[in-house]
This record gives structure tokens, sequence and C-alpha cells, in this order.
């Protein structure tokens, strides 16, 4: 489990005022062992065909099981997903 700070959009108004008096929410990012599996060979170079071959599943269900992690992440592209992953040491 890693725990992600999201700080709120601020207003003009709002940047005057301290910043300890801004909210914070935590927002649990639940990552299974397979799908820091799959973020780990997408950054060593792995095609998708290798990792789907390496973990003997299909290529569309790789895609979507990769998409579904970049939604969960809130990112656009695995590259992201995999940036994400990797600043906070998972891969």
């Amino acid at each position: 489990m890693v725990a992600l700070a999201v700080r709120p959009a601020t207003t003009d108004s709002e940047r005057g005022q301290s910043r300890l008096s801004r909210s914070e929410r935590v927002i649990e990012v639940r990552l299974t062992r397979e799908e820091r599996m799959i973020l780990a060979l997408l950054a060593d170079g792995y095609l998708l065909d290798g990792i789907a071959r390496r973990m003997c599943t299909s290529n569309r269900t790789l895609r979507r099981r990769i998409r579904g992690v970049c939604d969960r992440l809130g990112v656009q592209t695995p590259i992201q997903a995999v940036a994400w992953a990797a600043r906070r040491g998972l891969i």
C-alpha cells in the first residue's frame, strides 16, 4: 500500500493564507505484486509481448491490467505509471 498526499487546487485568494490551514487528502493506492512486476518489466524495457509471455497471459489482458493501473494512479500513459512507481521506490 502506498499513501499519496494530494493537495487541492488553490485559488488566488487562498494563496495568501497559511499553508497550515489547507486540508490534505490522503489517497491510498494499492498495487498487487503482479502490477508492480508489470511496471518493473516495463521499466526494464520489455515489450508487451515479452511481458505477456513471462506472466502467462494474453496481450489483451495485459493491456487491460496496465490501463487499470494507470487509471488507479491517475496517470495517462504506462510511462507515467512507471515514473510514478519509480519515484516512490516501488520498482
